[in-house]
């Protein structure tokens, strides 16, 4: 999680420096994209899940929709407290096979709606679009590094607690937009549902490996995106966009690429583990897993 996160935070970094270059805040705007990055480190490097809870204090962008997230989180640590009586990761983890079942499904569930809030699944999605006001590198921080990931992050932390529970959820999000970042950002929720899918076939690893993919390439997708806002005068109409491979051709060449990776073209990074996905629920045995295939 630490190489994805630092990585990406790195690369906006740099390409905000030109990107925001003109922009008489920039300070100020630095000072908030760091401040992502360094509540993201404390989220990953915690070793309890109270910790957790005040990283997600950097979700302050979508507010409202986080805020129900949060409800459910603080009522699973309440639960986890309760039954428990610890928020260390590795006290609950060995403690999880011997509890009652009941609780521990509670619990998963809980922890489900809190990572559906925090990754913009269906539902609880509506703040991921609307979060595309803000400068481009900042939607490129939240989509590919940070904020959106938590909610995935925090399923896949807790899997040895989940594994006693089967959650499965699926999301299907918007192909009608007009606007070049909200598809890009609405394709963030539906690669986010893939991860969900992942982790309710207990395939915890593989869920890890398409999100640190899924971190790259859009990345690339959004911050090609604001070279290309850059270039048309602030223009995100799709409509009115076109033909711009002779006036922006490498900038072109990074989206196709992206884009190629966000569909899974073989041999591109989103192949491997986007297909994984696939496999596995071919592979489970179940009725469940062929649904989800």
């Amino acid at each position: 999680m630490l190489f994805p996160v630092l990585t990406v935070s790195a690369l906006v970094h740099v390409f905000s420096i030109d990107y925001i270059g003109a922009d008489p805040h920039n300070q100020r705007f630095f000072a908030y994209l760091s401040m992502f990055t360094f509540f993201m480190l404390i989220l990953v490097t915690g070793n309890n899940y109270l910790i957790m809870f005040v990283a997600n204090k950097s979700a302050i962008k979508a507010l409202v929709v986080n805020r129900v997230g949060d409800m459910f989180l603080s009522i699973a640590f309440f639960a986890i407290f309760f039954a428990l009586g610890n928020l260390d990761y590795s006290t609950i983890f060995s403690v999880a096979p011997f509890v009652n079942e009941t609780i521990v499904v509670i619990i998963g569930f809980l922890l489900l709606f809190a990572a559906i809030g925090k990754s913009a699944q269906l539902g609880l999605h509506t703040w991921l679009p609307d979060a595309m006001e803000g400068p481009t590198p900042v939607s490129a921080l939240i989509h590919a590094a940070t904020l959106v990931t938590a909610g995935v992050y925090l399923l896949i932390r807790s899997s040895p607690l989940i594994e006693y529970v089967t959650a499965f959820f699926a999301a299907t999000t918007g192909l009608l937009q007009n606007d070049l970042k909200r598809v890009i950002a609405y394709s963030t929720c539906s690669q986010m549902g893939y991860l969900f899918m992942a982790c309710g076939l207990s395939q915890y690893n593989v869920a890890l490996f398409h999100l640190v993919n899924h971190a790259f390439f859009k990345a690339l997708l959004f911050l090609a995106a604001g070279a290309v806002l850059h270039a048309t005068y602030d223009q995100q109409d799709q409509r009115r966009l076109g033909g711009i491979i002779g006036f922006l051709p490498f900038t072109y060449t990074a989206i196709l690429v992206g884009s190629l990776s966000l569909i899974a073209v073989p041999w591109l990074t989103g192949f491997y583990s986007k297909d994984l996905i696939l496999e596995v629920a071919y592979g489970q045995y179940e009725f469940s897993g062929h649904i989800a295939y």
